[in-house]
């Protein structure tokens, strides 16, 4: 285990294109608990050297200002463990509850799985990499080891080692990182807080994404312990012939410029105007983006925030990655609201709002309107299908849709 206050730690960053990883710079503890960061010289000095994320980290000597009073660096927050990750990391340290006892955010960095999101991980020496790889274990080992995290109860030191590998992924529910020949998966189990069948709902509604035309990650289903388990495809890991390398990622919320405290602030108009200035093709990034709004109006996801959008970074552009985390959320009612503003102050889960907000997309009212009938009627007529690829009872199909897929609220 790591120090339990650490004061610094030395950020290493994959280049584009690399497949061994170089120390970035230093990250440091302030006394009043922000992280700062400042690149090294060697660092600085190197011809293929890519700024971490540019406005907020740009290739300057000495300590960096943090942007917009922000305890850390939004882009190098986004490779630190969320909510799942925290309390796996807790749990190792003793806590079985996984709530008893905090960590701060540099010890969470350190005490993570290296083969993190994007191109960065953390080590205590400036010239030494080791990387902290989880054990092997079966898909089956894994997922009763989430279980008595999930419980409270302890489990072997080697799936306790398993388990760590999937500490630096960001998100809520209980996942893991694998890996099969040439590709790498976050596998996502199912909870024992879920009230309906999650996990084949997240798979439903990533299929029928891809099926409407939207650029998504690709998504499989196992069962393992009677149970099932959602395999999702990472997008950010190339397999070569030196190895594995890994391409640089930030999430929206960094784009925008916004912390944790200030994500309800995270507007997708905010968005469009950045990728009209600053990504590739932003006259296709603006109607994939809006096409996401969309589908997850329609298929009820509106756990839609910030850090659930993202974009690859080569040092000077960014590049909006396969769209990840469409999941359709436990609704009660019919009103519902999505987690960024939609047009103005208006987070509304309607699709009026959509049209409404669609020329900040470039787009004119014809145009928005046919996505909207295009991902409608492909989500009917492709329903069945996709439902019995992943052998949803009917009884929770007729639940699933009009409840969470097209529920009648998104028209009104």
């Amino acid at each position: 285990m790591i120090s339990k206050n650490p004061k610094e730690a030395y950020v290493w960053i994959w280049l584009p294109g690399n497949t061994e990883p170089v120390v970035a710079g230093l990250l440091s503890k302030r006394d009043d608990g922000r992280l700062v960061f400042n690149y090294g010289k060697s660092y600085l000095e190197r011809s293929n050297a890519i700024p971490i994320y540019e406005p907020e980290l740009p290739l300057e000597q000495g300590e960096l200002p943090l942007l917009n009073d922000l305890p850390m660096p939004s882009c190098i927050r986004d490779a630190s463990p969320d909510a799942w990750g925290r309390r796996v990391l807790l749990y190792r340290s003793g806590a079985l509850d996984g709530n008893s006892v905090e960590m701060d955010e540099l010890t969470c960095l350190l005490e993570s799985g290296s083969d993190r999101i994007g191109a960065l991980d953390f080590q205590l020496s400036p010239t030494e990499y080791i990387p902290r790889q989880g054990a092997h274990a079966s898909l089956k080992e894994l997922m009763e080891s989430a279980e008595r995290v999930q419980q409270g109860l302890p489990i072997s030191k080697a799936l306790d080692l398993a388990l760590q590998h999937g500490t630096s992924i960001g998100g809520a529910r209980p996942k893991v990182m694998i890996e099969s020949g040439d590709k790498k998966f976050i596998a996502k189990f199912s909870s024992s807080s879920d009230v309906y069948n999650v996990v084949k709902a997240e798979y439903i509604a990533m299929r029928l994404a891809k099926l409407v035309g939207i650029d998504v990650a690709s998504v499989k289903l196992e069962k393992t312990m009677g149970k099932d388990v959602l395999l999702v495809e990472r997008f950010d890991r190339v397999k070569t012939e030196k190895g594995w390398q890994r391409k640089p990622m930030v999430s929206a919320l960094t784009i925008l410029g916004l912390g944790e405290m200030q994500a309800r602030y995270a507007s997708y108009e905010d968005l469009a105007d950045i990728i009209r200035s600053r990504f590739t093709d932003a006259g296709h990034t603006l109607r994939e983006l809006f096409t996401r709004i969309v589908f997850n109006i329609l298929c009820g996801n509106t756990d839609d925030h910030a850090r659930n959008h993202a974009a690859f970074w080569n040092g000077r552009y960014l590049t909006l990655t396969p769209a990840y985390d469409i999941c359709p959320q436990s609704r009660t009612g019919n009103e519902a609201t999505q987690a960024m503003l939609i047009n103005g102050q208006n987070r509304m889960s309607k699709l009026s709002v959509c049209l409404v907000a669609a020329h900040k997309f470039q787009l004119n009212n014809n145009e928005a309107q046919e996505i909207i009938d295009v991902q409608r009627h492909g989500i009917n007529e492709n329903w069945g299908k996709v439902c019995d690829e992943a052998k949803l009872p009917t009884v929770e199909s007729k639940q699933l849709k009009g409840r969470q897929f097209l529920n009648p609220f998104i028209s009104e």
